[in-house]
C-alpha cells in the first residue's frame, strides 16, 4: 500500500474539512504544524475565496495541507415539495424577521472554477465529498502533484473510488457530525449507515488504497482502534470544532458540551441532505417534514441560520456535531494534536503489552 499520503505528515491525524467558516485557515495551519493534516473546506465558498483563503494557509504555514471540494449535485425533480417546505419555515423567518434564501442559487458550488484554481495552483492534498470525480478530475490533479481523497459511506463506493483513480478514500462512519458523504441521496436509505469500525473493516477487504476513518472520532485510543482495523489515518471534525482556532460560533462550541444537549440525530431539516447535528427546536419541527433536495433546502434556511447565530439562538442553528461530541476538548489545536498523539502512543504501548504475558509468551 502506497504510503505517499502518510509520508505528508507525521501524526496519523487529518482534521476534517468543516463547511459553514469552520475549517479557517489559522485552524489548518495549527494543525499541520503541529504534525497533523491541515484542511480548508472550500464548500459554500467562491473560486477565489477558495483561492485567497489557500493564499493566507500558505503565509501561515509551510506544512502540508488540504482543500476539500463539494461535488455538483443532479437536478432535483420535485419543486413543490421546496415550496411546501418554504411554507412551513415561513414563522420561522418572521421570527428572525428575514427572508428565506432563493432555493434556486446553484447545484455546482462553482465545481469547476475551482477546479481550475486547484490545477493552476496545485495544494497537497484534495479532497471530495457528495459523490466521487471523473478519472480525468482525478489523473489531472495527480499530474499536477496533488494527492487526492474520496469520501465513501459504503464498500461500494470505497470501491468506485479507487477505479477512478483516487490515491485514498475516507471512510465514513453513520457516526460523523455533519453532512454524510452518501455519493447518490437516496431517502430509502435513511437510517441504514454503517457504524465506523465495521465499515473500515468492509472497505479494507475491499480496496487496496489506503483509507482514513472518520466518524466520531475524540480521543487517541479511538484512533489506534481504527488504525488496528486497517485505516492510514483517522479524520477528526467535532474534536477540532471546540479548538479557540476554529471559526465556529460560539454558542455552535458551547452547545457541545452543553448538558441541554444530550444526543445526535440525522436530519434533512437544515440541507435536504442527511447531516448530524445536535437535536435543538428547529430539528425537531422541520426534520420529519424536510424534502430530500439538496441543495436547495440549504440555500433556502442559509437566512435563517445565519439569523439564529447572530442572535445567540442554539435552538434555531445547525449544530452539526458527531456522536462523540461531549468528549470535546477547548485545547489550542496544535496542543489538540501532540494530546492526540500521546493518547494513541498510550494505546499502542498498552495493546502491545497484552499481547504478551509477564513470561514472556503469547498472551490469551
Amino acid at each position: 500500500m502506497s504510503s505517499a499520503l502518510t509520508d505528508l505528515f507525521p501524526h496519523p491525524i487529518v482534521q476534517a474539512p468543516m463547511a459553514g467558516g469552520v475549517s479557517v485557515p489559522r485552524l489548518a495551519a495549527a494543525v499541520s504544524e503541529a504534525g497533523g493534516l491541515g484542511f480548508l473546506a472550500a464548500g459554500y465558498k467562491t473560486a477565489d475565496g477558495m483561492y485567497q483563503e489557500i493564499k493566507q494557509l500558505r503565509g501561515l504555514t509551510g506544512r502540508p495541507f488540504g482543500v476539500n471540494l463539494f461535488m455538483p449535485q443532479p437536478e432535483y425533480a420535485e419543486p413543490a415539495a421546496v415550496e411546501v417546505y418554504a411554507n412551513q419555515l415561513a414563522g420561522e423567518a418572521a421570527w428572525h424577521e428575514t427572508e428565506l434564501g432563493d432555493p434556486d442559487s446553484g447545484r455546482d458550488d462553482g465545481y469547476d472554477a475551482k477546479l481550475a484554481v486547484l490545477l493552476d495552483n496545485p495544494v497537497p492534498v484534495v479532497s471530495f465529498h457528495f459523490g466521487c470525480p471523473t478519472r480525468d478530475v482525478l489523473d489531472s490533479l495527480a499530474r499536477a502533484g496533488t494527492l487526492t481523497l474520496v469520501t465513501a459511506t459504503t464498500a461500494e463506493e470505497a470501491l468506485a473510488v479507487q477505479r477512478a483513480g483516487a490515491a485514498a478514500v475516507i471512510a465514513q462512519g453513520v457516526e460523523a457530525g455533519g453532512h454524510q458523504g452518501t455519493h447518490r441521496d437516496n431517502p430509502e436509505t435513511d437510517g441504514t449507515g454503517i457504524g465506523l469500525l465495521s465499515l473500515v473493516a468492509q472497505v479494507r477487504e475491499t480496496v487496496q488504497i489506503p483509507i482514513v476513518a472518520a466518524g466520531g472520532i475524540m480521543r487517541g485510543s479511538q484512533i489506534a482502534a481504527v488504525l488496528a482495523a486497517g485505516a492510514s489515518a483517522a479524520q477528526l471534525g467535532t474534536a477540532f470544532l471546540a479548538t479557540p482556532e476554529s471559526g465556529a460560533n460560539a454558542v455552535h462550541k458551547q452547545a457541545l458540551t452543553n448538558p441541554l444537549f444530550v444526543r445526535t440525530e440525522l436530519t434533512r431539516a437544515f440541507s435536504g441532505r442527511p447531516a448530524r447535528g445536535l437535536v435543538n427546536r428547529f430539528m425537531r419541527e422541520h426534520g420529519p417534514y424536510a424534502p430530500a433536495a439538496y441543495p436547495e433546502i440549504h440555500h433556502l434556511t442559509s437566512p435563517l441560520r445565519k439569523a439564529a447565530a447572530k442572535a445567540g439562538d442554539a435552538q434555531g442553528m445547525a449544530l452539526w456535531a458527531g456522536q462523540g461530541h461531549r468528549m470535546a476538548r477547548e485545547l489550542p489545536a496544535g496542543q489538540l494534536v501532540e494530546v492526540l498523539s500521546a493518547e494513541l502512543a498510550a494505546a499502542r504501548t498498552a495493546l502491545s503489552a497484552s499481547e504478551v504475558s509477564p513470561e514472556g509468551g503469547a498472551g490469551r
